[in-house]
């Protein structure tokens, strides 16, 4: 296509996005004496730094679906971790939009990793050879993304490596317990980000030597917390607190903040949700009508957003749901799924050693009970303040005083008025969600009230022992088996006809969990009825891979000695049922290893 004149002439900056994977702000530039990044801190000296800057989700496919899209995942059905969803029509990811009106070239290297299908051509390069310097014009205005995997998680396990960082001298956080594992974890995730550091120097001398650095906004910027757990796949804010730093050159100081000064602070709050409203302005461009952020650079500058969001739904082959909100101080946290564990057992996180260390500890016995809060079971809502409390180890909203209780209202209303506003669509089962979609995009299908009554089946979820397993909606059924199943024994068997009948129920999602209430709780005599159920659920040639999955997640906690008289026809269910997205497979086959190791 043509290039606009207005680009031909110079007239829109140059945009560079150098970011990182799995790094909190674990940089000298904030304050972090630790680390060892000498090329980032003085990238930071002369920039603007963000206090707080939210990825929204705690891993990384959602997280650079969230940025990609313009709109949260929940609203978008892309919210589980490597998810295969679409956008409705009319929606673009946003650097399509900066191809086709405003003449960018757009590269990428290389990660993608997004939840939802392309809509038609997002990158003019999308691969490890994609560079600005490939544009066919070096008038045409760009926008280029370099991403660095060093810091990943998988870097930080990775053997043979020989520390820089003397892991003696590592801060442990209080919710680990303090073994060479832990402190090996950590000094090599500090060296990996000394690497980086390194990587950041070569792409800033290259725009430098290119004459490029005068006419180019940077942003850096990490895609979600640490890498470690409790920190990643965790809506806590030490999963969605990242570094984010961008510079404006003298060109273009017009389009930054009023306050903006070489190595000042922004104390402003933003979320991976605002980049590309924020980009989009940066280019001359205004927001779509469904992106879900605000600008906060350029001329399309936006008032400041009162809160962050953040959300956790199926991390691989663990089906969760949490719900997290923060303001300037507090972060509150709802978990929809208090039932299960933090710590779920997901075969990637326990390739790492701090991991398979921590809970070979808390199987032994050994553990505080700060440490060993992680493989129990979760308290409905947390809260915690940030300021006295950065670890977020002291829960609030256990015995509150009246100005937590006040300060845990305000956010809880404001995170259930937040997913009502987008029709969070996670609160239907995945399963479920994808069969009301049908051949439309889940965000069309939770904008119809006939297909999606959102208030309805949010205050559910929110108040599962209010809800009735008799309800016309099965997402509102769901619910009230959850709810149950929430109860433990005691509400089981006070329950016992409504689930036998449940088990019957034209939803696969109320039939598996009110078999789980069955198998766990129930009398002798309905475990084997109840455990006949998850198996044909389980059997993803039969269901699908979201039902199984499902079906799969249930079966793990069903106790050994049932499991094991049916290990057997366990062993036989299929693996994996090849017609479903390819993103999709994977999952059923990890939890029928770890059900049968």
């Amino acid at each position: 296509m043509a290039t606009p004149a207005s680009a031909q002439s110079g007239e829109r900056p140059n945009i560079l996005w150098i970011t990182c994977e799995d790094m909190s702000p674990n940089l000298g530039c904030y304050g972090d004496k630790f680390a060892d990044s000498p090329t980032i801190d003085a990238f930071a000296a002369r920039s603007l730094r963000y206090g707080t800057c939210w990825s929204n989700a705690p891993v990384c496919a959602p997280a650079r679906t969230t940025i990609i899209s313009g709109m949260y995942p929940p609203s978008t059905g892309a919210e589980h971790m490597r998810s295969e969803t679409k956008l409705a029509p009319g929606q673009k990811m946003f650097p399509q939009i900066l191809r086709e009106q405003a003449g960018y070239y757009t590269s990428n290297n290389v990660k993608e990793d997004y939840n939802i299908a392309h809509t038609g051509k997002v990158w003019d390069d999308s691969s490890n050879k994609a560079h600005f310097r490939n544009r066919a014009s070096k008038n045409q205005p760009f926008f280029s993304v370099f991403n660095f995997v060093i810091t990943h998680e998988s870097q930080i396990r990775k053997t043979p490596h020989e520390l820089k960082h003397d892991m003696r001298e590592v801060r442990i956080p209080p919710f680990y317990p303090d073994e060479p594992e832990v402190r090996h974890d950590w000094a090599q995730y500090y060296d990996n980000i000394k690497t980086m550091d390194g990587m950041v120097k070569r792409v800033l001398d290259e725009l430098q030597a290119d004459g490029l650095a005068d006419s180019t906004i940077v942003f850096f910027y990490s895609d979600h917390g640490a890498g470690m757990p409790r920190y990643k796949r965790w809506p806590y804010d030490s999963g969605l607190h990242v570094p984010f730093i961008v510079h404006f050159p003298e060109k273009y100081r017009h389009l930054a903040p009023k306050d903006y000064k070489p190595g000042g602070w922004a104390d402003r709050l933003i979320g991976f949700i605002d980049l590309a409203p924020t980009v989009l302005s940066l280019a001359g461009l205004k927001k779509q009508s469904y992106h879900q952020g605000y600008a906060f650079l350029g001329p399309q500058t936006e008032p400041e957003r009162p809160y962050l969001f953040g959300f956790r739904g199926r991390m691989d082959e663990r089906i969760d749901l949490v719900r997290s909100i923060r303001d300037q101080r507090y972060v509150y946290i709802r978990n929809f799924l208090p039932h299960r564990i933090y710590g779920q057992y997901l075969s990637y996180m326990f390739e790492m050693p701090t991991v398979r260390k921590w809970k070979e500890l808390f199987d032994a016995g050994k553990l505080n009970a700060v440490q060993s809060a992680f493989w129990k079971t979760k308290p409905a809502e947390e809260l915690y303040d940030l300021q006295a409390d950065p670890d977020e180890i002291r829960n609030l909203a256990q015995n509150p005083t009246a100005e937590h209780r006040a300060t845990m209202n305000r956010l809880r209303n404001a995170l259930m008025a937040e997913a009502y506003e987008i029709r969070d669509v996670g609160f239907l089962p995945e399963a479920e969600m994808y069969a009301r979609a049908g051949s439309d995009a889940p965000y069309t299908m939770g904008h119809d009230p006939k297909r999606y009554d959102a208030k309805r089946v949010q205050q559910a979820a929110l108040h599962p022992d209010k809800a009735s397993l008799t309800d016309a909606d099965s997402a509102v059924r769901y619910w009230a088996a959850t709810g149950i199943l929430i109860g433990g024994a005691k509400t089981v068997t006070s329950n016992l006809p409504a689930l036998r009948k449940a088990m019957r129920d034209t939803s696969p999602n109320v039939r598996i969990v009110a078999a789980e209430c069955l198998a766990r709780y129930g009398p002798a005599g309905d475990v084997g009825p109840a455990m006949e159920v998850l198996l044909t659920e389980a059997n993803c040639e039969k269901t699908n891979n979201y039902v199984a999955t499902a079906a799969l997640n249930a079966l793990t906690e069903v106790s050994p000695a049932t499991r094991a008289s049916y290990r057997s026809r366990i062993a036989a269910l299929p693996k994996d049922n090849k017609t479903e997205a390819q993103r999709a497979q994977g999952y059923v086959p990890r939890l029928l290893d770890h059900l049968l190791s």
